[in-house]
């Protein structure tokens, strides 16, 4: 049974102590970074990340806590599925308390992958205001668990306090150099999908299409494919002439 009072308690408590983080950080963006690093000791969860989106299926990681945030997001961007595309198609909280015994039709190879990593629960929330829909943010943890009622509400309160700090964020101009260091913006997949686009004339959902299933194939990130297109170790007619 829900307990209404205790709720709300949960969601004062984590309301306060993110008011009292953003006020220690006026400038937008080192306040979004700083309420993503506070979830990580106010919910259950050991890392968080933030994904905002750029076009269809394309995603750029803002923030990623730990190693294993990096790792879940540069599979998501590589693969061009997972929790997070899930998340911000259908407008709705994707909760997978166990992974081990998880099956989805959704994204079957990004779970697959996942496997390797040990991760017991994932939790992605859309980041939303009325219609407009501007990113994901991801939680994790090691072990396997449902997130309680109160810790439900806790963290959609962060990941609304996080939507309205990056809303404030994109009112005016940001600079590249203003997001923190652990910003992965994915800049060279960005470079090396207008290589495709330029040398074959092939639309920019095509081009990226092509990185991934390439990254596939071989086992590897697309960001280290777009790493080798733009070194030119690799040649981009390697992808296109791909069956």
């Amino acid at each position: 049974m829900n307990d209404p009072e205790g709720i709300n308690e949960s969601v004062e408590r984590v309301r306060a102590a993110l008011f009292a983080v953003m006020r220690d950080h006026h400038d937008g963006l080192d306040a979004l970074k700083r309420v993503c690093e506070a979830s990580t000791d106010l919910l259950p969860v050991d890392g968080a990340s933030i994904s905002i989106s750029l076009g269809p299926r394309l995603r750029s990681t803002l923030y990623a806590s730990d190693a294993v945030s990096s790792r879940i997001e540069s599979l998501q961007f590589s693969l061009g599925e997972g929790p997070c595309f899930q998340s911000f198609e259908t407008r709705r909280p994707v909760l997978v308390p166990d992974l081990v015994n998880f099956t989805t039709r959704e994204w079957p190879v990004f779970a697959k992958e996942l496997a390797r990593l040990r991760i017991g629960a994932i939790f992605a929330f859309p980041m939303q205001r009325g219609a407009i829909r501007i990113g994901v943010v991801d939680f994790y943890r090691t072990k396997p668990g449902w997130l309680s009622p109160s810790e439900l509400a806790a963290a959609l309160e962060v990941v609304d306090i996080a939507t309205l700090l990056l809303l404030d964020a994109q009112s005016g101009p940001i600079a590249a150099e203003s997001w923190p260091t652990t910003r992965l913006d994915h800049e060279q997949v960005h470079q090396a999908t207008g290589v495709l686009i330029a040398a074959f004339g092939i639309p920019a959902e095509e081009a990226l299409a092509r990185l991934r299933a390439y990254a596939f194939a071989r086992d590897q990130l697309v960001d280290e494919v777009a790493r080798a297109i733009m070194a030119r170790r690799l040649s981009p007619r390697e992808l296109v002439d791909e069956p």
